[in-house]
């Protein structure tokens, strides 16, 4: 995602599994470790003492200033620019503890900081003990010498994120790294590629500017006498010669002297139990372990949702010194898959394709782009993440990218995903710019990658690591205007930080899945041209971003026939509902200042009308409050109808070749998830609540689903499937009169065989002669329109689908359908909503305001006299509470 909206034969196999954490080992006989946790309350002051007040950690300035009542809700209306003084300022985070008798008789002792936000100094009873300038790493510092009886102080002192960009850029004289600024309209800070922070802090075009600063992760000491255990990572990896599972377990400890453990890995499940003598140097070392699985079990493997189950054991790790004191002793889980980036020829084409193969089975993913849940990382509940997830996996998705301009997200995400199969497109925190590469940044962002892959690379769910966000892409279509005399030297500066550096860093801590230096890229191609494709967008190779606003979205013809289309979408704005949260009724016109100031992507508000008038016609309601909030709707019935024309296209694509493209294996949309209240490409609210594109997503995401186009005058059909076995499909084809809830006649081809993990042409006919010999032959593609399933020989297969002959503001006939709902509490606790219509009805949208939860559908074309909904609500709710919130809404209500 783009923050300015610009725009040889390779098999490379790779293995990996595993699960993750970060654990503390025990000294037992010989003294206990002794943690102490400080995520107690600490006060924060701001330079010049004006401000103090207490603080939590894990946290932020901002967040300590809100809850304390300092300033109000962040998000409400312009409070983002109000509140552009808190970052300008420096910060000190204070705190006290006692230390124990025992803890300070420790043989070392360490001051542990999981998170800093960002540049910092620290101290210890008024000793620095180090600095930090990195979000994205962990810091230890030794400070057992410095500990004393009674109290002892730390002192955490934060420099201006902003003023510490903007004097690292000026610092950099030698030449310049663009890009400065972000554009106007998104009204953020300067200079952001300067800091190792999570990019979007300093706006994007879907997000506010909060430039956070902070402990926005855990404080806490470690005391120990002979080692503490600092990582513990398990990749299995299949060996093929031998037929057998290796589980690579390391294993990262700190010890205070060389000592000698013998450690004892055990995976009971699979009669696999192995004991290792392990010499540990002084100091931290890495050590790695092989533990053979045993062949006479059969492994259960880990499958992305969708394609099975996500199965794991129980791993036991123990360490015992010579004399038999127990000095480790932590559990894990384990996960059991293999995955691959296959670059190979595709017969008929010129290029290689781009798909990965899971456990040997070719995946098509389907999902959609993660951004961070809140400018404020603190603020991001556990419930959040898993609501956010499941919605991901209840709209049939099964990868999510991880995107390169937020942050590396916390261990409860990727455990999720771990668990509900999501797969993980990662990036590396680099995003739409270019980045200085003096030794001390270097230096930062290697062990920032050190310590991410080592804190990721057990999970099974990570299945690809990726350089950048559009870095690429930007150097080579240049989109900064750099001359093009200096630009080898960016080149160079890209090689170095991409390549020499992050590359060569992963392939090192994780030969088990592959990397990518960037995305979009031409993959191995890109390679070959030296890192930097001369067109990083070619459609033979590697994945592609693709964002058109002006053409015509319904037109396919235009779309990019891609490997692999890991970003594209469409605006839109959310529900009332959420809006009215941060925004006082003056707000409440599309023409507001609120409006203008919340969209952050230049002319973003007129190219969403502007779409939507090709094919709607626009809201003219007298009552301009009416009139907004159908706006609002029309903009989701836009991107709605945009994004599955897209991913329908995707979809359809994945088994052709035409004119040399094609073979499309992934369909990941921009975006998920919002930061905020406000207009985004996003199919889920801030918040959570579904848009209309997320329940489109649940239907265009369909395990099995019809796809249907008109192609030079033919309705043209085909069956996608997921499934690994073959179906024998066959097209029910309906025609409706706008007008009419009978249907005019229905056509039925015969059965066809669909491969699983294809796409088959399963009907074709000319739309002329469907109308024509269709019932009494009134039909015409203004006054009809048309639905489709998939049967086999005893049911339907996948969701029923539609094509509209005409754009709907043309169609004739169209008339109000006068919808009425009644709510009902079932015997299960959960709720229906039965509807009533008198005409065809599209688009229709029930909406319950602030009730949480979701329907099973939602914005659907009504072609029924009645219909039935579920609600499933999130929390506790009634039946006249939901009766009192419910509006439904179609697209003849709106004009």
């Amino acid at each position: 995602m783009s923050a300015f909206r610009k725009r040889g034969s390779v098999l490379v196999v790779l293995y990996y599994v595993g699960s993750f954490h970060v654990l503390f080992g025990y000294n037992i006989s010989r003294g206990e470790q002794h943690d102490l946790s400080l995520n107690r309350k600490w006060t924060i002051q701001n330079s010049n003492g004006s401000l103090s007040l207490p603080a939590e950690v894990p946290g932020c300035v901002h967040s300590a200033l809100l809850k304390q009542g300092f300033i109000k809700d962040l998000y409400f209306r312009f409070n983002d620019v109000a509140y552009r003084w808190i970052a300008l300022d420096n910060w000190t985070y204070t705190t006290t503890f006692s230390a124990s008798t025992e803890l300070r008789a420790k043989q070392r002792v360490q001051l542990v900081f999981e998170g800093v936000d960002t540049v910092a100094s620290i101290s210890l009873n008024g000793v620095v003990v180090g600095k930090t300038d990195n979000m994205f790493r962990r810091y230890d510092f030794s400070v057992g010498q410095l500990l004393r009886e009674g109290e002892n102080v730390v002192k955490v002192s934060l420099l201006s994120p902003v003023l510490y960009a903007s004097e690292r850029s000026q610092a950099h004289s030698s030449y310049s790294v663009p890009p400065d600024c972000p554009p106007p309209v998104q009204k953020g800070e300067c200079h952001v590629n300067f800091i190792r922070k999570a990019q979007s802090s300093f706006s994007w075009d879907w997000g506010p500017s909060f430039p956070t600063l902070g402990l926005w992760k855990g404080v806490h000491l470690e005391a120990f006498d002979v080692l503490r255990l600092i990582h513990l990572s398990t990749v299995p990896v299949y060996n093929s010669s031998l037929s057998q599972w290796v589980v690579t377990v390391e294993v990262l400890v700190d010890a205070v002297e060389e000592t000698k453990v013998q450690v004892n890995l055990s995976l009971m499940e699979l009669s696999t139990e192995q004991t290792f003598m392990v010499l540990f140097p002084s100091g931290q070392s890495k050590n790695t372990l092989s533990l053979h699985v045993n062949t006479s079990n059969q492994v259960k493997l880990w499958w992305p949702s969708g394609h099975g189950e996500q199965h794991s054991y129980h791993l036991s790790v123990r360490g015992t010194m010579l004399e038999g004191t127990a000095i480790l002793r932590t559990d894990t889980q384990v996960y059991f898959r293999t995955v691959e980036l296959v670059q190979e020829p595709i017969a008929g084409s010129p290029g290689l394709s781009f798909y990965f193969r899971v456990n040997k089975k070719p995946i098509f993913l389907k999902g959609s782009n993660w951004i961070p849940a809140h400018a404020l990382q603190d603020l991001v509940s556990p419930a959040d993440v898993r609501n956010l997830l499941q919605s991901s996996v209840s709209a049939n998705m099964n990868a999510l990218r991880v995107w390169g301009g937020g942050v590396y997200e916390q261990d409860m995400f990727y455990s999720l995903c771990d668990e509900m199969g999501i797969m993980i497109w990662q990036d590396f925190m680099f995003a739409c710019a270019m980045y200085p590469t003096e030794p001390d940044f270097i230096e930062t962002v290697r062990e920032e990658v050190v310590q991410q892959v080592r804190r990721l690379k057990s999970h099974p769910s990570v299945i690809v690591w990726s350089g950048n966000n559009e870095n690429e892409a930007a150097l080579a279509t240049n989109w900064f205007g750099i001359p093009v005399a200096q630009q080898p030297r960016y080149h160079r500066d890209y090689v170095t930080l991409y390549v020499d550096n992050i590359r060569a860093i992963v392939q090192k801590e994780d030969g088990t899945r592959p990397f990518l230096v960037s995305s979009p890229t031409n993959g191995v191609e890109s390679q070959q041209e030296g890192w930097v494709a001369h067109d990083p967008y070619d459609l033979h190779y590697g994945d592609t971003h693709y964002y058109s606003y002006s053409h015509d979205c319904w037109d396919w013809t235009a779309l990019p026939r891609t490997r692999f289309a890991s970003e594209y979408g469409f605006q839109s704005w959310p529900s009332f509902s959420t809006l009215q949260k941060v925004s006082v009724s003056e707000d409440w016109s599309y023409g507001s200042n609120f409006s203008s100031h919340r969209q952050h992507h230049q002319t973003g508000n007129q190219q969403m009308l502007q779409q939507a008038g090709l094919h709607y016609h626009l809201p003219a309601s007298a009552d301009p409050l009416k009139r907004y909030k159908d706006t609002l709707y029309i903009t989701q019935v836009m991107q709605s109808q945009c994004v599955k024309v897209q991913t329908e296209f995707y979809r359809r694509s994945q088994s052709e070749v035409i004119e040399g493209k094609g073979h499309t294996m992934g369909a990941l949309y921009w975006q998920l998830n919002d930061i905020w209240q406000g207009p985004s490409w996003s199919s889920l609210e801030f918040g959570g609540k579904w848009k209309m594109l997320h329940y489109f997503a649940k239907d265009f995401f369909s395990p099995v689903l019809p796809v249907g186009f008109e192609d030079q005058g033919s309705l043209v059909v085909y069956a996608v499937s997921d499934l690994s076995h073959d179906l024998h499909l066959r097209t029910v084809v309906s025609v409706y009169e706008w007008s009419s809830l009978d249907p005019v006649c229905t056509v039925a081809s015969g059965l066809v065989l669909v491969e699983g993990g294809s796409a088959e042409v399963i009907h074709k006919q000319t739309i002329s002669a469907l109308l024509a010999g269709c019932g009494r032959g009134s039909c015409t593609r203004l006054t009809c329109l048309l639905t489709f399933h998939l049967e086999d020989v005893n049911s339907q297969q996948g969701p029923i689908n539609h094509l509209f002959l005409s754009s709907p503001k043309n169609a004739q006939r169209m008339l109000r359908p006068n919808i009425t709902a009644e709510v009902q509490q079932d015997e299960m606790g959960g709720y229906t909503v039965t509807l009533q219509s008198s005409a065809v009805a599209a688009f229709v949208w029930l909406d319950v305001g602030d009730v949480p939860g979701r329907f099973d559908t939602n914005g659907f074309l009504m072609v029924t006299r009645t219909r039935t909904v579920t609600f499933n609500p999130w929390g506790p709710t009634s039946t006249q509470q939901l009766a009192q919130a419910l509006t439904v809404t179609s697209l003849r209500d709106v004009y």
